[in-house]
Protein backbone atom coordinates (compact mmCIF):
# COMPACT_ATOMS: atom_id res chain seq x y z
CA UNK A 1 0.00 0.00 0.00
CA UNK A 2 1.48 3.49 -0.96
CA UNK A 3 1.71 5.62 1.81
CA UNK A 4 -0.29 9.36 1.35
CA UNK A 5 0.95 10.77 4.85
CA UNK A 6 2.37 13.82 4.66
CA UNK A 7 5.79 14.09 6.77
CA UNK A 8 5.59 15.03 10.19
CA UNK A 9 1.56 14.03 10.28
CA UNK A 10 0.84 13.09 13.62
CA UNK A 11 -1.36 9.93 13.42
CA UNK A 12 -2.59 6.98 16.11
CA UNK A 13 0.14 4.33 15.92
CA UNK A 14 -0.26 1.34 18.64
CA UNK A 15 3.08 0.62 19.82
CA UNK A 16 3.28 -2.07 22.59
CA UNK A 17 2.83 -4.31 24.76
CA UNK A 18 5.52 -6.76 23.10
CA UNK A 19 5.52 -9.97 24.87
CA UNK A 20 8.32 -12.35 24.28
CA UNK A 21 8.60 -16.30 25.27
CA UNK A 22 11.27 -18.32 24.21
CA UNK A 23 10.68 -18.70 20.60
CA UNK A 24 7.68 -16.05 19.88
CA UNK A 25 7.29 -12.23 19.63
CA UNK A 26 3.86 -10.94 20.69
CA UNK A 27 3.21 -7.56 19.29
CA UNK A 28 1.09 -4.92 18.22
CA UNK A 29 -0.23 -5.73 14.54
CA UNK A 30 1.54 -4.11 10.99
CA UNK A 31 0.72 -3.27 8.00
CA UNK A 32 3.53 -6.12 6.63
CA UNK A 33 0.87 -8.63 8.79
CA UNK A 34 -2.22 -8.16 6.41
CA UNK A 35 -1.06 -10.24 3.51
CA UNK A 36 0.56 -13.79 5.58
CA UNK A 37 -3.03 -13.51 7.55
CA UNK A 38 -4.90 -13.37 4.73
CA UNK A 39 -2.53 -16.19 3.55
CA UNK A 40 -3.24 -18.43 6.50
CA UNK A 41 -6.77 -17.43 6.06
CA UNK A 42 -7.48 -18.66 2.61
CA UNK A 43 -6.40 -22.50 4.20
CA UNK A 44 -9.93 -23.90 4.09
CA UNK A 45 -9.33 -25.82 7.40
CA UNK A 46 -7.86 -22.53 9.32
CA UNK A 47 -10.97 -20.58 8.33
CA UNK A 48 -13.13 -23.46 9.06
CA UNK A 49 -12.51 -22.27 12.63
CA UNK A 50 -11.71 -18.86 12.63
CA UNK A 51 -13.68 -16.44 10.09
CA UNK A 52 -17.02 -15.55 10.78
CA UNK A 53 -18.81 -17.79 8.15
CA UNK A 54 -16.64 -20.02 8.03
CA UNK A 55 -15.37 -19.70 4.64
CA UNK A 56 -11.57 -18.98 3.08
CA UNK A 57 -10.59 -15.29 2.76
CA UNK A 58 -10.08 -15.23 -1.13
CA UNK A 59 -9.57 -11.89 -1.61
CA UNK A 60 -6.78 -8.55 -0.49
CA UNK A 61 -9.94 -7.12 0.91
CA UNK A 62 -11.35 -9.37 2.91
CA UNK A 63 -8.21 -10.26 4.61
CA UNK A 64 -7.74 -6.12 5.25
CA UNK A 65 -11.19 -6.37 7.03
CA UNK A 66 -10.11 -9.09 8.77
CA UNK A 67 -6.54 -7.74 10.14
CA UNK A 68 -8.55 -4.40 10.77
CA UNK A 69 -11.17 -5.94 12.93
CA UNK A 70 -8.40 -7.44 15.04
CA UNK A 71 -6.16 -4.59 15.49
CA UNK A 72 -8.98 -2.02 15.75
CA UNK A 73 -9.85 -4.15 18.82
CA UNK A 74 -6.98 -2.13 20.40
CA UNK A 75 -7.69 0.99 19.31
CA UNK A 76 -10.99 0.82 20.94
CA UNK A 77 -9.95 -1.42 23.98
CA UNK A 78 -6.36 -0.86 24.43
CA UNK A 79 -5.98 -4.84 24.03
CA UNK A 80 -6.92 -7.47 21.71
CA UNK A 81 -5.28 -10.20 19.84
CA UNK A 82 -1.33 -10.20 19.23
CA UNK A 83 0.04 -10.67 15.88
CA UNK A 84 2.46 -13.78 16.31
CA UNK A 85 6.24 -13.46 15.14
CA UNK A 86 8.21 -16.85 14.71
CA UNK A 87 11.66 -15.17 16.29
CA UNK A 88 14.19 -17.25 14.11
CA UNK A 89 12.70 -16.50 11.22
CA UNK A 90 10.62 -12.90 11.88
CA UNK A 91 7.90 -13.84 9.96
CA UNK A 92 3.99 -13.49 11.08
CA UNK A 93 2.67 -17.27 11.79
CA UNK A 94 -0.77 -16.47 13.17
CA UNK A 95 -2.23 -14.20 15.93
CA UNK A 96 -3.47 -14.79 19.65
CA UNK A 97 -4.49 -12.91 22.38
CA UNK A 98 -7.26 -11.12 24.21
CA UNK A 99 -10.83 -10.68 22.12
CA UNK A 100 -13.82 -9.40 23.50
CA UNK A 101 -16.29 -7.39 21.36
CA UNK A 102 -20.24 -7.42 22.08
CA UNK A 103 -22.32 -10.15 22.61
CA UNK A 104 -19.22 -12.73 23.11
CA UNK A 105 -20.04 -15.08 25.71
CA UNK A 106 -17.42 -14.09 27.76
CA UNK A 107 -13.77 -12.70 27.46
CA UNK A 108 -11.72 -14.80 25.73
CA UNK A 109 -7.82 -15.94 24.40
CA UNK A 110 -8.16 -17.46 21.20
CA UNK A 111 -5.39 -18.70 18.94
CA UNK A 112 -5.26 -19.42 15.15
CA UNK A 113 -1.06 -20.33 14.03
CA UNK A 114 -0.80 -20.60 10.42
CA UNK A 115 -1.13 -23.84 8.92
CA UNK A 116 2.96 -24.62 8.20
CA UNK A 117 3.95 -23.77 11.99
CA UNK A 118 1.40 -26.21 13.42
CA UNK A 119 2.45 -29.20 15.70
CA UNK A 120 5.53 -27.31 17.11
CA UNK A 121 3.47 -25.91 20.22
CA UNK A 122 3.77 -22.49 19.27
CA UNK A 123 -0.52 -22.07 19.98
CA UNK A 124 0.07 -23.20 23.49
CA UNK A 125 3.43 -20.95 24.01
CA UNK A 126 1.53 -18.03 23.00
CA UNK A 127 -1.54 -18.70 24.42
CA UNK A 128 0.34 -18.74 28.09
CA UNK A 129 1.51 -15.51 27.41
CA UNK A 130 -1.37 -13.86 26.34
CA UNK A 131 -2.92 -15.59 29.96
CA UNK A 132 -0.54 -14.50 31.84
CA UNK A 133 -0.81 -10.77 30.25
CA UNK A 134 -4.48 -11.19 31.07
CA UNK A 135 -4.23 -11.99 34.61
CA UNK A 136 -1.69 -9.69 35.19
CA UNK A 137 -3.34 -6.69 33.33
CA UNK A 138 -7.15 -7.27 33.91
CA UNK A 139 -9.71 -8.20 36.95
CA UNK A 140 -11.27 -11.48 34.72
CA UNK A 141 -11.23 -14.34 37.21
CA UNK A 142 -12.55 -16.65 33.87
CA UNK A 143 -10.97 -16.49 30.41
CA UNK A 144 -13.09 -18.40 28.04
CA UNK A 145 -11.49 -20.15 24.97
CA UNK A 146 -14.62 -20.69 22.21
CA UNK A 147 -13.94 -23.73 20.45
CA UNK A 148 -16.04 -25.40 17.64
CA UNK A 149 -16.78 -29.09 18.92
CA UNK A 150 -15.22 -30.90 15.62
CA UNK A 151 -12.04 -28.85 16.41
CA UNK A 152 -9.57 -31.44 18.18
CA UNK A 153 -6.48 -29.42 17.85
CA UNK A 154 -7.91 -26.68 19.65
CA UNK A 155 -9.49 -28.70 22.09
CA UNK A 156 -5.51 -30.24 22.72
CA UNK A 157 -4.50 -26.77 22.93
CA UNK A 158 -7.15 -25.94 25.54
CA UNK A 159 -6.31 -29.20 27.34
CA UNK A 160 -2.31 -28.35 27.78
CA UNK A 161 -3.26 -24.98 29.13
CA UNK A 162 -5.36 -26.44 31.73
CA UNK A 163 -8.68 -25.45 30.51
CA UNK A 164 -11.94 -27.19 31.11
CA UNK A 165 -14.48 -27.74 28.62
CA UNK A 166 -17.76 -26.08 30.74
CA UNK A 167 -20.13 -27.69 27.70
CA UNK A 168 -22.32 -25.91 24.68
CA UNK A 169 -22.74 -21.63 24.78
CA UNK A 170 -23.70 -19.81 21.38
CA UNK A 171 -21.20 -17.34 19.08
CA UNK A 172 -22.82 -15.55 17.14
CA UNK A 173 -25.49 -17.98 16.57
CA UNK A 174 -23.59 -21.30 16.28
CA UNK A 175 -22.85 -23.92 19.21
CA UNK A 176 -19.49 -23.63 20.21
CA UNK A 177 -17.56 -25.16 23.41
CA UNK A 178 -16.88 -23.12 26.28
CA UNK A 179 -13.47 -23.85 27.85
CA UNK A 180 -12.74 -22.11 30.76
CA UNK A 181 -8.99 -21.08 32.54
CA UNK A 182 -9.86 -19.61 35.58
CA UNK A 183 -7.17 -17.19 37.75
CA UNK A 184 -7.41 -19.45 40.94
CA UNK A 185 -5.70 -22.39 38.75
CA UNK A 186 -3.84 -20.60 37.04
CA UNK A 187 -1.83 -19.59 39.64
CA UNK A 188 -1.98 -23.15 41.32
CA UNK A 189 -1.02 -25.18 38.19
CA UNK A 190 -0.29 -22.92 34.96
CA UNK A 191 0.07 -26.23 32.90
Amino acid sequence: MVSLIKPGARLLRIDGPVIETARLILRPWRASDIAENTRMLSDPETARFITPDHQPVTSELKGWRNAAVISGHWALHGFGMFAVEEKSSGRYIGRVGPYYPPEWPGFEVGWGIAREHRGQGYAVEAARAAIDFVFANFTVDRIIHCIDPVNVASQAVARRLGAVNEGPGKLEGEIVDIWVTTRQRWRRDPA
